[in-house]
């Protein structure tokens, strides 16, 4: 796999670029039993003196149960030739269909049972330190309720960066 672990300190991408213009795929679970999506929503921060990332997924989305019944998740960055496996992953449920077979990429497991891709350029393994569902009444921007016709508020995950492994 060739990975070599950094700190997050040594994460040197553009994390604006790696979650809105790269995406990424949000996994959780175990190898025997886990589920990713594509996602370009969330961002990375310093939260109770911790680094972290945080990230939003929907309730109907099949990775939802595994980030509620998970304590450690990962996100996967990949380079631009993935694209498609991106776009496929975000299109289809794990629910019905073995997206890892179905686009060819090898998942591992990680340093604390959660799993990753080894075709990744980068995966940053996280801690879920909190959740929480986003709610209508908090909207400062009510604009931004468009997102919500069906009332299908993300829950907003914060993890601790436990491990970052590179190419």
């Amino acid at each position: 796999m060739d990975f070599i672990e950094i700190s997050p300190n040594d994460i040197t991408d553009n994390t604006f670029k790696l979650i809105a213009d790269d995406w990424m795929l949000l996994t959780a679970g175990t190898i025997d039993s886990y589920n990713c999506m594509t996602a370009s929503w969330g961002g990375f921060g310093v939260l109770w003196f911790k680094p972290v990332v945080f990230v939003f997924i929907r309730p109907q989305r099949y990775t939802h149960n595994f980030f509620e019944t998970n304590n450690y998740f990962t996100l996967t960055f990949f380079d631009e030739s993935y694209r498609n496996t991106l776009q496929f992953c975000g299109k289809h449920s794990g629910r019905t269909v073995n997206k890892a077979k179905e686009c060819n990429i090898h998942p591992f497991k990680t340093l604390h049972n959660s799993v990753a891709f080894s075709e990744a350029k980068l995966v940053i393994e996280c801690k879920k330190l909190y959740s929480n569902s986003l709610q209508e009444s908090s909207f400062l921007e009510k604009e931004h309720l468009r997102h919500y016709a069906n009332k299908d508020f993300h829950t907003m995950y914060i993890g601790e960066i436990v491990s970052c492994l590179k190419k």
